[in-house]
């Protein structure tokens, strides 16, 4: 069977998040690549895991990707891992796993803790649509350009965020989306100081502003989409229904709809009932 570059999740704060799987991979691989070697040897000696390690980041991973293909083309599997939690996700990897298809080496996913996922899953908002982001720039113009191009957006959208800039983002968030938005905000996820709140993001900068704990640690943001958007694109799917229902059935106006508009077929088929009991 030929090598596979495996793709590694870790925990994001507390140790036993670590998946049986994951410590079976990075125990027989003959080599882990690793964010900062410094960051995961702690882990990797918690779970007595005594695997070489090499350092693959965003300032060498060109010239460690040579290497580790070679390693993976004589036969010997890989794991990639990150400082913390899925590799890839705002996290360096993506250069490497591409060579590695590119180079037709088996890339196997082992999935496990994620920040923007776990944020997601526990503040309160919709999670059928979501946009993932990532880090906000730096400078505030250019925050607050990209925050403008994405206010409209109807679906969740999330965003990491550092510590020492998370008022200055807040403020930006309520500059541009209004002060009666949803945030959700969720800090030090799985760790002994975890904070996860949901308000309105003028009251939640008051919040950060006013205790200083909560400028600190890893930080995820999760922002509700735009009410106002969604109230006007449900205004279009219901006139799309309603003509389509002049003509056909239940079952093919919401098959129609859903090819139409890439909705789920099952959303617009309770719609299109209710439409039509409205009518009757």
């Amino acid at each position: 069977m030929s090598a596979q570059l495996f793709v590694v999740a870790t925990p994001i704060g507390h140790l036993d998040d670590m998946s049986y799987r994951a410590i079976d991979v990075l125990k027989s691989v003959k080599l882990i690549a690793a964010e900062d070697t410094r960051q995961s040897a702690p882990l990797l000696k918690h779970y007595n895991i005594t695997t070489p390690l090499t350092a693959c980041h965003d300032h060498n991973e060109d010239h460690k990707i040579k290497s580790i293909i070679q390693k993976l083309q004589n036969g010997e599997d890989v794991a990639l891992i990150s400082d913390a939690g899925t590799p890839l996700i705002s996290d360096p990897g993506f250069r490497l796993v591409r060579a590695a298809q590119q180079a037709g080496i088996r890339v196997t996913p082992v999935p496990g803790a994620c920040a923007a996922v776990a944020a997601l899953s526990s503040v309160g908002l919709p999670s059928d649509r979501f946009l993932f982001i990532g880090f906000l720039p730096s400078k505030s113009t250019q925050r607050q350009t990209q925050l403008q191009q994405l206010k409209d957006h109807t679906e969740t959208i999330i965003f990491y965020e550092a510590p020492h800039r998370i008022v200055d983002s807040l403020e930006d968030i309520k500059t541009i989306f209004g002060e009666q938005r949803i945030v959700g905000f969720a800090r030090e996820i799985t760790k002994t100081f975890e904070t996860i709140v949901q308000k309105p993001v003028a009251e939640l900068l008051e919040w950060v502003k006013q205790d200083p704990n909560q400028q600190k640690g890893e930080i995820v943001l999760v922002v509700a989409g735009n009410p106002l958007e969604q109230d006007h694109q449900q205004d279009k799917i219901d006139e799309l229904l309603k003509r389509l229902l002049q003509d056909l059935s239940v079952k093919s106006a919401s098959q129609l709809a859903a090819d139409l508009t890439g909705l789920k077929k099952k959303v617009l088929y309770q719609r299109a009932l209710e439409l039509e009991a409205e009518e009757n």
